[in-house]
């Protein structure tokens, strides 16, 4: 409860938080002095009426006390007399008092209701100066705009002339020189070693844009054949970049490079090429195409998938030589058993032209037994040969195959020692299963 004093009577009276912060509240807007005059003639009917209901009470007091002293009236009338005088003297100077009071509270609203308003104004002239900064700044910040929008709309009018009297020659060209600049600035920092040049050999009739090249460890894993499209906008003509697909691939596979990418500026309402990298090897194989602004990104992309690819060339390598390991000891083994095949097959041949000597003439006895002789010098020779055949032989010069045998005799016999690769007895157990 807030406490204030009636500027008419003098009185104190109480008010609630809400009233009085509704009062506070009706000081800050342009309504406050209708709303407060209504309030001081509420709050002022509120204490007459209190002040009515008070002096009755005071009469009916008066009245009951004279009453109750009627009786005492007579006897003591020179009392009254003086008890009227001291009180009509006391009424006196509580009224004076009271007004005394009442003008020293009218005096506090008035300076404090003149404090509001003296706030009121400030805010007021406050709000006037937002206003009007406010409106300053959106007429800067217009008059800057409508001057960027004349600097933006006089650079597209200027580059629009240029299009207009460059050739078709120079647009294709002007591609060409964003992207080199684009490489140079950004990539070139990076790949110090990299070629990125310009296709000025001609092979077979044409050429490319650009070619690129990079190497890890002296060996190339990346290289891509560009090739730059622009055109007028008012060339007659309109192209696709279908239309440049076959001749694309044609100097990719030429000049020996892995992907082919077009930079093209054609078709520029279709979606499928404004919407980012287009993959064309359903096509052409590896073919790619690009915006400019796709032009450092798809670099990268496809320089980073190339490494990854390097150590799936070195293993495909090392697989092949194994293969090749594997089919040079097939290539032995077929050897030793066609000429043990041969020796026997002789043997076979003297021994039957021997038998048929022998049952025709018994006199050609001797041919027979140098015959004989012949064929059981053959028979050693192939016997010996097969002697001689060991895997030691066979697996000499071959390292994988002379692994794998030395694999077979360890699980022949897992118990043993590491097999010695010099025992030829070991390594033929592990051959014969």
């Amino acid at each position: 409860m807030k406490e204030l004093i009636c500027p008419n009577c003098g009185k104190p009276f109480q008010v609630d938080d809400a009233d009085y912060a509704k009062l506070l509240g009706q000081v800050k807007n342009d309504e406050f002095q209708a709303e407060l005059n209504t309030r001081i003639e509420e709050l002022h009917a509120q204490w007459e009426s209190e002040h009515q209901v008070a002096e009755l009470r005071e009469a009916q007091k008066h009245q009951d006390a004279i009453q109750a002293k009627v009786l005492e009236i007579s006897a003591k009338d020179a009392t009254i007399m003086q008890l009227q005088g001291k009180l009509q003297s006391l009424e006196r100077a509580k009224q004076a008092e009271l007004d005394l009071a009442l003008s020293e509270q009218k005096s506090q609203f008035s300076q404090r209701l003149s404090d509001q308003e003296l706030k009121l104004a400030e805010l007021r002239n406050r709000q006037e100066s937002l206003l009007t900064e406010a409106h300053l700044r959106e007429q800067g910040l217009r008059s800057d705009y409508e001057n960027r929008l004349k600097v933006a709309q006089e650079q597209i009018d200027y580059y629009k002339d240029m299009k207009i009297r460059m050739s078709t020659k120079m647009v294709g060209e002007s591609l060409e020189q964003h992207c080199a600049s684009q490489f140079n600035q950004l990539l070139r920092p990076l790949i110090p070693n990299a070629y990125f040049e310009k296709d000025n050999e001609v092979s077979e009739g044409s050429k490319g844009d650009f070619i690129f090249r990079d190497y890890a460890n002296g060996e190339e894993y990346v290289s891509i054949m560009f090739e730059m499209k622009n055109e007028m906008e008012d060339t007659a003509k309109k192209h696709k970049n279908e239309d440049f697909f076959a001749k694309l691939d044609a100097d990719r596979k030429k000049k020996n490079c892995e992907f082919a990418v077009l930079v093209s500026m054609l078709e520029p309402d279709s979606e499928l090429y404004n919407g980012g990298i287009v993959d064309v090897s359903y096509k052409y194989d590896k073919m790619y195409v690009i915006r400019p602004q796709f032009f450092i990104p798809l670099i990268s992309l496809l320089m980073q998938t190339s490494k990854k690819s390097i150590g799936y060339k070195h293993q495909l390598a090392v697989e092949r030589s194994k293969n090749v390991d594997v089919t040079n000891f097939e290539n032995k083994l077929d050897a030793a058993k066609t000429g043990f095949n041969k020796n026997v097959d002789l043997a076979h041949k003297q021994y039957e032209a021997a038998i048929k000597a022998i049952d025709d003439a018994i006199s050609d006895l001797q041919t027979v037994k140098e015959q004989l002789g012949k064929s059981g010098n053959h028979l050693r020779l192939a016997n010996n040969q097969l002697q001689a055949l060991t895997i030691r032989k066979l697996v000499y010069g071959n390292p994988t195959m002379k692994e794998l045998f030395e694999q077979a005799a360890q699980a022949a016999d897992p118990d043993s020692a590491e097999p010695d690769t010099e025992n030829e007895e070991t390594l033929d157990q592990a051959a014969n299963g």
